[in-house]
């Protein structure tokens, strides 16, 4: 990768270097790894928006980590599941027009507002907050709220997907899983994407890929996009109890997995879509960095990709069936 120094006059040759620095942070000070780019010949700091917005995000989100504050994604999370916009959640709340938009777009909520907003999370929360609370609601607005929250507490679906993620995956935030509460629909979009992207997708190869995806979004955004763990394998980082999530996608009519035999006795596991990749469930960073991976690795085939992923620091750094920490995905290089 060439830019150019300034030192030095002419475009050079540079190179990514990791350490510590010490950002303020809503008046308090917060210590994150950071990725520098350094021309090879003086050693001098060149600028980088894409490094350097990383950066801040990361900030940003090492400060909420610490005080228990929900990330932006989130926050949208919350409000998308009530069918409401951001002006609609904000009058419902009754804060200002653009407090939403700031909080999903970056800012720091303070702790009231996020002490409401977890405990709205909850459909059965949501009743009583529109029950028993003044809002600037009109009575059309309210009601159709309030179906859709009865439609949320009522769906069998919810109820048994959520006793069922509690059971098997990690619904607490911590450095295992990037940081992010196990998000079912978000991996099945992601399952989706690259499935819908590839004729023949092996479900070896449909691993690393989500892997992937998931540590660099985290490298660059301080927080992974499912929330999933992976695990050391031998052929590779492979997400948590994922032939349980399989089997759940399956029953779910997301994706199956047809299973072709050779005649030397060989299987193939291949991924097969079996619905749409629903709307606006990714960001555009989150979209971003699924187009990325799927360019980078489009014509590996799965012993291609495993034997990529054995050469990344986190596998070589940990053994058969330990979990594979979010803190390796700095060490990460797709170039």
């Amino acid at each position: 990768m060439k830019g150019y120094c300034d030192t030095c006059g002419k475009e050079v040759e540079t190179k990514i270097i990791n350490r510590q620095e010490t950002f303020n942070v809503c008046g308090e000070r917060i210590t994150v790894d950071v990725q520098i780019l350094v021309c090879t010949e003086c050693g001098e700091e060149l600028f980088c928006e894409e490094l350097d917005s990383a950066t801040l995000i990361n900030a940003y989100n090492e400060y909420r980590r610490k005080h228990k504050l929900l990330l932006p994604e989130e926050i949208k999370k919350i409000r998308e599941q009530y069918g409401l916009s951001q002006r609609g959640f904000a009058k419902l709340l009754n804060w200002g027009d653009k407090t939403i938009c700031r909080y999903e777009n970056g800012s720091v909520q303070d702790k009231a507002h996020n002490s409401l907003l977890l405990f709205l999370r909850e459909p059965e929360n949501m009743r009583t907050y529109l029950t028993e609370n003044e809002v600037v609601l009109s009575e059309n607005q309210k009601t159709k709220l309030l179906e859709t929250v009865e439609k949320l507490k009522q769906d069998n679906n919810y109820r048994v997907d959520k006793r069922f993620f509690e059971c098997f995956f990690l619904k607490i935030p911590c450095e295992e899983n990037g940081f992010k509460g196990f998000d079912y629909e978000k991996l099945c979009a992601m399952v989706l994407f690259f499935a819908h992207k590839s004729s023949e997708l092996a479900k070896t190869k449909l691993m690393k890929l989500l892997n992937y995806s998931d540590k660099i979004f985290y490298k660059e955004n301080g927080v992974s996009m499912s929330g999933l763990r992976y695990v050391h394998l031998t052929y590779g980082p492979v997400p948590e109890n994922f032939d349980m999530l399989l089997g759940k996608m399956s029953a779910d009519r997301i994706v199956h997995i047809d299973v072709i035999m050779y005649d030397n006795g060989y299987e193939k596991h291949q991924v097969v879509p079996e619905c749409d990749i629903p709307e606006n469930i990714f960001s555009s960073k989150e979209l971003e960095v699924l187009e990325r991976i799927y360019i980078k690795f489009k014509d590996f085939g799965s012993c291609d990709i495993s034997n990529y992923s054995h050469k990344e620091k986190g596998y070589i750094a940990t053994k058969q069936g330990e979990i594979i920490s979010y803190a390796y995905a700095k060490d990460i290089q797709l170039n």
